[in-house]
Order: C-alpha cells, then sequence, then structure tokens
C-alpha cells in the first residue's frame, strides 16, 4: 500500500516543498496562450443521492481552491439526472457542508435539470446528423455486443434505423409512450473503438420516476456522460476538473462537445482522495445507515463532512489536510492519521483547556479543612497567551481517573498515584497516598490522601518531587456528562478490497464506547456546540449536536492527543 506521508502544500507529484501542481500549470499555460482570454470558469458537481465525504473534501478545496487563486469563477452543479435515488434533503446537506467548509460558489447554484431541454435539443441534432438512435434491445443484449478491451463489439440491429424513425421514437420516448427498459437513445460512434467508452454508449434512458425539481415533467432522463459535458459547455466553464477514473471517458467528453460545435470547455482529471480504513462509496455509506450500523450520514464515525463535523472535527483542519494531501496525477492511499494530524495541529493552538474526569473514583483529602472551598487559577490555553485563566474549584473531595491508580504492578515507570507515591494535581497541590478502600469485588472504590499546603502550583516551597501530574474534578461543584468515544469504524485497512468477503465483514464492533456519569469541571456548562474543547491528558472534545439537550451534556471525542491507535 502506497501510503502517504505529511507533505508540503500543492507538492502533489513535483519535487520540493515550493512546486506548483500539474493542474496550476495546465491552467498557467492555458492563460498564456490566451484561452477564453485567460478566464477560469470551475464546477463542483456533486449527486444529491448522498451526504459528502472526505473524498469530495479534496475536490472542492481543488475546484473552488483553483478559482480562487485566479481570482475567477466556481459554479456548484447538481448532477440531478437519477430521480429514482436523488433527494432534496442531500441538496441541503450539500450546501451547508460546503458553506462550512468557507466556500462559497460566486459562480451561482445551477442544477443538470436546468440543461433538461438544452440537452433533449441536443440529442436531437445529433439524431438528425445520424450520429445518434433509438435501440429496442434488452440491456443484457446491449451488454453483450460491447465486446472486450481486445475484442471489437458488434454493432446493434437498430443502429441503421432511419432517421426520421429515431426522431420519432425519442420524441415518443419523451412523451411516455414506451416502457422503462423498452428503448434507448444511443450515441452512434465506433463499436470497434479502442476506447469501450466509444462504442455507441448510452444517452437516453426512460424512467417514470418523481423528480426531486422537475416533478413529472420528464420520463426520460440523460446518463452522466451526455449531461456532464454539454452541461459545462452550457456554463461556461474552462476547466472541468474531476477524478481519475473519468480519464477514459475524456474522449467521449470531446467528441460530444465537437459533433455538437458548442462551447469547448475540457476535461482533466486527478487522483481521487482514498483513506486506509475508510469506506469512500455513497453507495455502501448509505447501507451502513440503512442497516443501522451507524445512526445516520452525520454518524461521528463516519466519513461524511456532517459526521467529521459533529465528532469535532473544525473546517480549518479538513482544509489542511486536502492542502498537505496535495493534487496528484497517481491514485494513492492516504494514511488516516494525517487527517487525525491535521485536526490536533489545529485545535491544540484553538482549544479552550478543560479538566474533565471520564471513568471516576472518589479522591478523600483528609487533611483538607472539612467545608472549605477555594478558587485556583489555570490557563486557558498554554499555546495561546491572550486566551487568558479560569478559576477552578478545590475542595476536600475530588475525583481522579480510576486508572490513575495502581495498587499492584507498580515499577519505575509507573508516574500516577500509589501506595508510597506523591502525585502533583493540576492547577493544584501535591498529594501524597494515605490508604484505599475497596468493594467485595477488589474495585477500588476511594482514596485516601494527605495534601501539602505549601505545594500549590506556582508557588510550591515543598521540596517534594512528584513525577506525576494528573487531572482532577471537585465533587462538589462536578457536573455530569456522557461522553462518547470513538475508534475507527474498520478494522481492516482496506475494506473493500476483499474479492471473497464484503466490507461489513470489517466494521468494528468496539467502534463506539459511551461512557455515562462522567465528571467535569462546571466551566463545561458554558460550552457550545462547534466549539473545541481539550480534555487535560484525554484528547479533543466536542458537544454532540444532535444527543444534547438542554442539561444535558453530551460530548464526543473528536480525536486523542497522540495516535495512539494499534493495528
Amino acid at each position: 500500500m502506497d501510503a502517504a506521508k505529511p507533505n508540503k502544500v500543492g507538492e502533489g507529484d513535483e519535487k520540493g516543498p515550493a512546486s506548483r501542481h500539474f493542474i496550476q500549470h495546465i491552467i498557467d499555460a492555458d492563460r498564456e496562450s490566451g484561452l477564453h482570454d485567460g478566464r477560469v470558469h470551475t464546477r463542483f458537481p456533486p449527486e444529491p443521492n448522498g451526504f459528502l465525504h472526505i473524498g469530495h473534501a479534496k475536490a472542492i478545496a481543488v475546484n473552488f481552491g483553483l478559482a480562487e487563486e485566479y481570482k475567477g469563477v466556481v459554479n456548484l452543479r447538481f448532477d440531478d439526472t437519477n430521480p429514482v435515488k436523488e433527494e432534496t434533503k442531500y441538496v441541503n446537506a450539500i450546501r451547508r457542508d460546503i458553506e462550512w467548509l468557507g466556500f462559497e460558489w460566486n459562480g451561482g447554484e445551477h442544477y443538470t435539470s436546468d440543461h433538461f431541454e438544452t440537452l433533449f435539443e441536443y440529442a436531437v441534432k445529433l439524431i438528425e446528423q445520424d450520429k445518434a438512435y433509438v435501440d429496442e434491445q434488452k440491456a443484457e443484449d446491449i451488454a453483450s455486443q460491447k465486446g472486450t478491451p481486445t475484442t471489437a463489439g458488434s454493432s446493434s440491429p437498430f443502429r441503421d434505423r432511419p432517421v426520421s424513425d429515431n426522431l420519432r421514437l425519442f420524441r415518443e420516448m419523451r412523451e411516455g409512450l414506451h416502457g422503462e427498459g423498452s428503448m434507448v437513445l444511443r450515441a452512434k460512434i465506433d463499436m470497434a473503438h479502442s476506447n469501450m467508452h466509444m462504442r455507441d454508449p448510452l444517452m437516453y434512458r426512460i424512467k417514470f420516476a418523481h423528480h426531486h425539481r422537475t416533478g413529472d415533467a420528464w420520463c426520460i432522463y440523460p446518463m452522466y456522460d451526455f449531461a456532464h459535458g454539454q452541461s459545462d459547455s452550457i456554463e461556461g466553464i474552462t476547466h472541468s476538473l474531476c477524478s481519475l477514473e473519468f480519464e477514459n471517458h475524456r474522449p467521449l467528453y470531446d467528441w460530444y462537445i465537437q459533433q455538437l460545435g458548442i462551447f469547448p470547455s475540457k476535461q482533466r482529471e486527478f487522483a481521487r482522495l482514498n483513506l486506509n480504513f475508510t469506506i469512500m462509496s455513497k453507495r455502501k455509506l448509505l447501507r451502513l445507515v440503512e442497516e443501522g450500523v451507524v445512526d445516520g450520514w452525520d454518524d461521528p464515525r463516519m466519513p461524511t463532512i456532517s459526521g467529521l463535523r459533529r465528532r469535532g472535527y473544525s473546517a480549518e483542519s479538513i482544509r489542511e489536510f486536502c492542502d498537505r494531501v496535495g493534487v496528484a496525477k497517481r491514485n494513492n492511499v492516504i494514511d488516516v492519521s494525517l487527517l487525525e494530524f491535521a485536526l490536533r495541529n489545529h485545535l491544540n493552538a484553538s482549544a479552550m483547556r478543560a479538566m474533565a474526569v471520564l471513568r471516576p473514583v472518589k479522591v478523600v483529602v483528609t487533611n483538607y479543612p472539612d467545608g472549605q472551598l477555594e478558587w485556583l487559577p489555570t490557563e486557558n490555553n498554554p499555546e495561546d497567551s491572550s486566551s487568558g485563566t479560569r478559576q477552578l474549584p478545590f475542595g476536600r473531595e475530588i475525583f481522579i481517573e480510576s486508572d490513575d491508580f495502581k495498587v499492584e504492578g507498580v515499577n519505575k515507570k509507573w508516574f500516577r498515584l500509589a501506595p508510597g507515591r506523591s502525585v502533583r494535581l493540576k492547577s493544584a497541590y501535591i498529594i501524597t497516598y494515605v490508604d484505599h478502600m475497596e468493594d467485595t469485588d477488589g474495585n477500588v472504590t476511594e482514596i485516601h490522601v494527605e495534601y501539602h499546603p505549601n505545594s500549590k502550583s506556582g508557588s510550591d516551597t515543598s521540596g517534594i518531587k512528584a513525577k506525576g501530574t494528573l487531572h482532577w474534578v471537585e465533587c462538589q461543584h462536578a457536573v455530569d456528562a456522557e461522553v462518547r468515544l470513538y475508534d475507527r469504524l474498520f478494522l481492516d485497512e482496506n475494506p473493500d478490497g476483499h474479492k471473497d468477503k464484503d466490507f461489513m465483514d470489517f466494521v468494528n464492533p468496539k467502534s463506539l464506547e459511551v461512557l455515562k456519569n462522567c465528571k467535569l469541571e462546571p466551566s463545561l456548562t458554558e460550552a457550545k456546540v462547534g466549539q473545541p474543547w481539550q480534555f487535560t491528558r484525554l484528547g479533543y472534545f466536542t458537544l454532540d449536536s444532535k444527543l444534547t439537550q438542554n442539561d444535558e451534556l453530551v460530548f464526543n471525542r473528536a480525536v486523542t492527543l497522540k495516535d495512539g491507535w494499534k493495528g
């Protein structure tokens, strides 16, 4: 597997941190030659049949980023040519995700369905030129006549029917006079062409389905390869940027434009984003939703932009990740840890700090005055001096993480609390073990310690060298919350790459751990959805936008402080 290492912005296939990627070179050359008067007009054409995922984020960054770089224009065009799978809710989700990422479609919002009448007229023109025909064969017969990459295909028995008959039948298809699957419109190109896409490809099929925008006005719908280039041309797109799997479609893209004599949009291809441990097929992501493996397209374990946002990813980190991946000419697989690195890099500088105890055990400071409470200052973000400080309550009873205390198996590498050990409580005092209590199963239920009054952080004169520092929360002011910890959704690096197994066989049964009755410092009652927090020693967290209800706080962990995942 060709896993990518962190690289510089725009490296792509070129060498050197300051290099420009190949699409920039293409655009530079086009502008120097005066092509389209130096104009740069791109488009992002999602199909509204699902939510956008991290792979789309790269395509968005490329199309919107290049338009911005060259002071050009970018269109948002919904490729809505399949009414069976497309819904308005997906249109709304796509808009929301692009806006959240920080991009604006300054060329306007468009739909392929806006062009249905023009596309129909283009198809009629090709029929009139005897370059398209209606084929009444079954789909399997058409497929069997395609041939192979090394052997020529065979012609349809309807290939040479008169132009007048083709025109009549095509108009009858539009009028709904023929059933689904009874006939299609095909381009008449070359059944012996070395490129299989040029062997009389389908242009239109019949579908009696309600369209989310045009309703029941149409019952014939253009195929992607016919609608794509012509929609680009209608909108004046100068640089139609596609993922690499469409490279073999480019001759057909060019053929349609040449035969119709319309604005010569140009298609260029770059490598799509592939992440390990991740599924990038919308069809398969939908299956995860429909089979209840996740709780929706925005489940924080999903690679969708909505899921990443709900989990706690920032728009800045996703854009940084796309920049680091760069624009390449060849496909490769990017390590998902690079995405996590980008998030840590951004949140370390921007996230407010807070203390939370996820698996609490009570600690009683036996020599601290009962009923006394003091407020201790602590930094909001040591990476940002302007973020100021906040006050933490400290009293006789506190919570610490249960796994920060150990009775047996303590060695020199154990820097947390244990019999005979002292530790510092962050922004507070040094404490020393005194005793502990256990239940009948041997579980520690309470720990007793003593504190050293002259060891307060910032004014320590105790002389005690405590090797470890623990986070903690004072009991009386602690806020209860639910915290959700996420792991990778799949256990295999390439869950979709096994011929003998289904990708669902590799779903991680421990991808979600829900912790109840976690204890949080009181400042977290002011947390807002979308606001990132670093829980000391635990990772980066944010409120769950779906599950948080009034005073019932639910936090998601976006990412740990370090990459501790074991494959």
